[in-house]
């Protein structure tokens, strides 16, 4: 592999990449990654509209340091980094609309800061392009504005890489090597586990510097000391928490879920299990051509004498996708969100390359419209499917604040208690606490449940026609939005 800080030694920089001068003009601001950050903050709140509702597992995160709802359970994966994140706005106000507002501005000003940090490696307009192809994509749109985890693990994958090439060329920059830790510790405060695939190729490189190893640790350590602290306090362990987590996600090893992530592209927010046939061509298209591109990027920066910038972000894209491309048994479009993050640059890089390939005439004017018409072609699919996803999302939320709406008029009332199907966010709409005796969230036993009833209001929810659980089968039944609820004893409708 070609060292990423050396130029080619003679005439001007290659295309994408900056020359020593260029360096030394950098405006204190980049306009053109300002544009994209702006028009990325624009377009979740103009798409996808600060009043939808939260997700299942936003309601987990959220719950957690909500004055609206009691916290649900806290399943083994899950990390205390989104709900310190949204803990600014969810504390003292339960307003969706600002949540998300405040979560779009957050994610526009992130993705600005992480692509700034690689302007010593790639030329503006480059970076500029990377950011529009990461941002213009349905499902960093959709979960930018959504208190989840994984766009912000896609930042720190950013900033992390960035400053691992900045301080590897700079070794005396103090603000590298603090980029370096930074993300690490948000990738690893965000998703423990998801940040150790994606620094492999860096801890690879450190091998033989260990000042560089040492700070990633260091960082990965910082991010996951509350996860590994908590597994020993409130799951019996690290081994097992591991353990539950890996059970949770269906069992980690060998699961080739291509497929599945092919079906989730058509707006499948979860495929488990996932079933169905694969979305039209026009959908996928792009997710075929995607790792072609980003070879190509990787092969301009090969021949240009700076592979390093390209072939970095590359390494640690494929191996920040390899668990959920074959390690799970089931997809979800979200969890490839720092492989697509990093592939950008080497996919910009190498469009860059080809358009400005020709040096004039015809030629590069065909170049540059070819380029232009494919990525409106793009754009004008990741818009349909983002405006689908909405759409359903919409509709899914809005039957959830139905049934907690029909809960409060049959009686069930904060404080209270629910279980069963779909319990977690629908108790969150309610204002309840949850609890299931069986299953990924199981948090207690049928005989505590059935001893809570004594005190507290409690409801068991089934779909029409299900079967309760034994101990609620003799309670009256009441019909709740499209859900019947199991009304535990002594709940008085309209109290």
């Amino acid at each position: 592999m070609a060292d990423g800080s050396h130029a080619t030694t003679t005439g001007a920089p290659p295309a994408g990449l900056p020359s020593p001068a260029a360096r030394l003009r950098r405006p204190p601001v980049d306009p053109w990654l300002a544009a994209v950050a702006a028009a990325f903050t624009l377009a979740q709140i103009l798409l996808v509209r600060p009043g939808l509702g939260l997700g299942w597992d936003e309601t987990v995160y959220v719950s957690q340091v909500s004055g609206h709802a009691p916290a649900a359970f806290f399943s083994a994966p899950r990390a205390r980094g989104v709900p310190l994140l949204v803990a600014p706005i969810t504390s003292w106000s339960d307003s969706t609309a600002l949540l998300r507002c405040y979560l779009a501005v957050l994610s526009g000003l992130a993705l600005y800061f992480a692509l700034r940090v690689w302007r010593a490696h790639l030329m503006p307009r480059v970076l500029a392009l990377a950011g529009a192809l990461f941002a213009s994509l349905w499902v960093t749109v959709f979960y930018g504005p959504q208190a989840m985890p994984n766009y912000w693990v896609a930042i720190g994958a950013l900033v992390c890489v960035g400053c691992v090439l900045r301080a590897r060329a700079h070794t005396r920059d103090p603000a590298a090597w603090w980029g370096v830790f930074s993300g690490a510790a948000l990738m690893a405060w965000m998703r423990p586990m998801d940040a150790v695939y994606v620094v492999l190729p860096l801890l690879a490189l450190g091998l033989r510097r260990p000042r560089l190893l040492a700070v990633l640790v260091a960082g990965l350590l910082a991010g996951a000391a509350e996860w590994v602290v908590e597994a020993y306090t409130g799951y019996g362990g690290l081994t097992q928490r591991l353990s539950d987590a890996s059970s949770i996600q269906g069992g980690l090893g060998w699961h080739l879920a291509v497929a599945d992530q092919l079906r989730g592209l058509g707006g499948r927010i979860l495929c488990r299990p996932c079933t169905g046939s694969l979305p039209h061509p026009a959908v996928t298209l792009w997710w075929f051509v995607l790792p072609l591109l980003a070879a190509a990027g990787a092969v301009a920066a090969v021949r240009a004498r700076r592979a390093l910038p390209i072939m970095l972000p590359l390494a640690c894209a494929v191996t920040a996708a390899v668990p959920y491309l074959f390690l799970i048994g089931y997809a979800a479009p979200r969890f490839l969100l720092p492989a697509y993050a990093l592939l950008a640059l080497p996919v910009a890089y190498g469009l860059v390359h080809f358009a400005g390939a020709p040096a004039r005439g015809t030629a590069r004017t065909l170049a540059v419209g070819l380029v232009a018409v494919c990525l409106l072609g793009h754009l004008a699919v990741q818009f349909v499917v983002l405006e689908r996803t909405v759409h359903r999302s919409v509709a899914g939320r809005a039957e959830w604040s139905r049934t907690a709406a029909a809960l409060h008029t049959a009686g069930v009332r904060p404080p209270c208690l629910l279980s069963g199907y779909e319990a977690v966010p629908i108790a969150f709409y309610t204002g309840c606490g949850s609890a299931e005796t069986a299953g990924h969230d199981t948090s207690t036993t049928a005989a505590e449940l059935a001893r809570t009833t004594h005190g507290t209001p409690v409801a068991v929810l089934t779909r029409p026609g299900g079967r309760p659980p034994a101990y609620a089968r003799s309670w009256p039944v009441e019909r709740v939005g499209a859900l019947t609820a199991h009304l535990a004893p002594g709940i008085r409708a309209g109290r």
